[in-house]
This record gives C-alpha cells, structure tokens and sequence, in this order.
C-alpha cells in the first residue's frame, strides 16, 4: 500500500509542468533558506557572461552525451 508521501509525488508527477514548478517554487519558499541578493545577481551576470561567450562562438562547446561518456568512463558506470 502506498504511503502518503507516495501519494503526494505521484499526483505532484502528473500535474502540468507549470503546476509542477510552480509547486516547486512555493515549496522551496515554504523552506525560508537564505536568499543573498548578492550571490544571485553574481550567478545572473556569469550565465551573461556565458551566453554572450556561445553566441559570439568563444566557447567550446561539448555535446552532452561525450560528457556523460567521459564521467561514466571515470566513475566506472
């Protein structure tokens, strides 16, 4: 028999996604964590910093699939 934690993430899976974050977002606040406005304009301006690298093509990019080769080559799974 199901518990009712089971329950409550097999009805919170079949939501829409926009109801999933959503609900992700409200219990993530519901943790009262420390928000540094600090740090989170830091992370804004490097995901900038980023982006603007790949469009303007001074990134190398790596597909993913060779990234998760090389880590399950080095993991051993």
């Amino acid at each position: 028999m199901p518990t009712t934690n089971d329950r409550v993430i097999d009805e919170a899976l079949s939501l829409p996604s926009n109801v999933r974050l959503s609900l992700v977002e409200r219990l993530l606040t519901s943790l009262n964590l420390p928000i540094d406005k600090e740090i989170n304009r830091l992370w804004a301006e490097e995901a900038e910093r980023r982006v603007s690298q790949i469009e303007e093509g001074k990134a190398k990019l790596v597909p993913g699939e060779e990234v998760f080769a090389k880590i399950r080559a080095k993991h051993g799974k």
